[in-house]
């Protein structure tokens, strides 16, 4: 009989290493493929063969789009920079002029021509202003453009801190006052076996993670694989208590949905979980980004990690975040990506399996029987650190 090999042994740690590799040089080959073919620069049949092989592999297609979209952003920023720089040399230069000159003898030169010099300077400082003005619109148009993004995870130190204290004037004991929350988010499950899933940005520097729904069912969890890139960490589940999810009602859509679509979540803007309701406004999210959507439903920082679903009940998406100063333009990571990194998993982690739910059972009910089957699977995610 020969000897079982242990599935982390020295052997097939080097296959691991030398598939990842194989995989980084081929990744590398098709971006650099790419990029000559957005730059025009393959020959006619090489051009040919790359296009066709776009027309059966949609995943190269959907890679082409998007590095398409962050050199033609790249380009825009320069664009920018390049704005920016001219309009401080214009700064400098009118600065300059407006600098006081030493005239010598300029009591005399005064006396002798006050008049004149009156006159000059109104028309001077009508000229400066009219330009500063012409200076001011021209900035408009860029101030307008720069939208900043906000992540949507809430801050609760100091709201702990005023609940520590009513907790100890009730108690009265010597025993310490349990330690406060600092962030907190929203997350939801992803199988039976304990697989949540929420945006990094509320995990991020966690010492420790708390999971808690609307039925009182609290676990301590930890986060087992993280996608800086698209902005969600997969949790897993690790209390002794903790002996499964009952069936998932919902599953995972692997197509794009269509623009005008109606949505919704479930979230922990604040200690009770919150229902929102809007459409689809965009099949990008901010700034173009094609890894996300658009959603017209106002959320507030809390939001972050919690699922978007259709009217049927299937998940479309992750919350994350939303722009600033413009209501009703919140944004979701496509559950497409988030599939992606689920198929990943098992690469990256020990542990075992992750099964994602075969059957809806949200679709054909009412809103309110929706809310009901799956809220249980929605959780605040509480932060120590």
């Amino acid at each position: 009989m020969l000897p079982t090999r242990h599935p982390f042994s020295p052997e097939s740690e080097k296959i691991r290493l030398q598939q990842a590799k194989y995989i980084a040089e081929m990744e590398y080959l098709m971006y650099e493929q790419m990029e000559r073919y957005l730059a025009g620069k393959m020959v006619a049949e090489e051009k040919a063969a790359f296009e066709a092989l776009l027309q059966t592999d949609p995943r190269l297609a959907e890679q082409l789009k998007e590095h398409r979209t962050l050199l033609h952003s790249m380009q825009q920023y320069g664009q920018r920079q390049q704005l920016r720089t001219k309009l401080n040399a214009i700064h400098t230069s009118m600065e300059q002029e407006a600098a006081p000159k030493v005239i010598p003898m300029w009591q005399v030169f005064w006396k002798r021509h006050a008049q004149t010099m009156a006159v000059a300077a109104s028309v001077s400082l009508l000229s400066v202003f009219g330009t500063l003005w012409s200076v001011q619109q021209m900035k408009k148009p860029v101030q307008q453009q720069t939208a900043h993004y906000v992540e949507l995870r809430r801050e609760v130190d100091k709201l702990k801190k005023a609940q520590t204290a009513i907790i100890k004037d009730i108690n009265n004991t010597a025993k310490p006052a349990p330690r406060p929350a600092r962030f907190s988010g929203t997350g939801f499950a992803l199988s039976a076996n304990g697989y949540l899933v929420t945006s990094s940005h509320v995990v991020e520097g966690a010492d420790s993670i708390m999971i808690e729904n609307t039925s009182g069912a609290k676990y301590k969890a930890h986060e087992v694989y993280r996608d800086q890139a698209h902005d969600l960490s997969i949790l897993k589940i690790e209390d002794p208590a903790f002996t499964g999810f009952s069936k998932l009602p919902y599953t995972f859509k692997t197509t794009e949905s269509d623009l005008g679509e109606k949505v919704y979540t479930l979230g922990y803007p604040r200690e009770d979980v919150v229902f929102g309701e809007g459409s689809l406004s965009s099949t990008s999210g901010f700034q173009g980004d094609t890894t996300a959507y658009q959603i017209s439903i106002p959320l507030n920082p809390g939001n972050s990690g919690g699922p978007l679903l259709d009217d049927k009940g299937n998940l479309i998406g992750v919350i994350s975040g939303k722009q600033e100063g413009q209501d009703g333009a919140a944004f979701a990571i496509k559950s497409a990506y988030l599939l992606q990194i689920i198929g990943e998993l098992p690469l990256a982690t020990t542990l075992s399996p992750l099964l994602l739910p075969k059957t809806n059972t949200l679709a054909g009910s009412s809103r309110p029987q929706q809310l009901k089957k799956l809220k249980d699977f929605v959780f605040v995610v509480k932060v120590y650190n």
